[in-house]
């Protein structure tokens, strides 16, 4: 007997860092909080690539993908999501945008004790920012199939 297919949506996250200062989107959903950049991938689009796409909508910043982080799972009876945090450095001097848009409020660099002020979307945030300022190790895009050349 078949099986009916679970929903699964997949998510690609940006943790960037430049020095001691991490980009972070202002959102214009959840509040106005802050948060590293990121979103849902599109039908026929790579993890890496989306992940780009969503950095540059929401910072204004283009990126290069440097490596994975973490990836989460989570799964429900009726649906799942998949969530790739990826390592990232900007490809040039490009400021963060400073108007509202669509996709975001502002962008900015900031350090870890600026962040500390802010109201952060997601409570393990400082955490995994804190982590990854001390050293967290940073694994190949090799691990996820087809992301070897982006």
């Amino acid at each position: 007997m078949a099986r009916t297919p679970t929903p699964t949506w997949f998510f690609a996250l940006a943790i960037v860092r430049l020095g001691p200062r991490f980009l972070l989107t202002q959102e214009r959903k959840y509040g106005g909080s802050w948060s590293i950049p990121g979103g849902r991938v599109e039908p026929g689009e790579h993890l890496a690539q989306g992940c780009k796409r969503e950095v540059l909508e929401e910072t204004g910043v283009p990126v290069a993908i440097d490596g994975i982080y973490r990836i989460e799972h989570a799964a429900s009876p009726d649906r799942a999501r998949v969530r790739v945090v990826f390592a990232a450095t900007p490809l040039d001097d490009t400021p963060p945008k400073s108007v509202a848009d669509d996709e975001s409020l502002r962008a900015a660099w900031l350090t870890l004790d600026e962040i500390a002020h802010l109201p952060l979307r997601g409570s393990d945030l400082r955490g995994l920012l804190e982590s990854v300022a001390a050293g967290r190790p940073v694994y190949p895009l090799g691990l996820i199939d087809g992301e070897l050349s982006v």
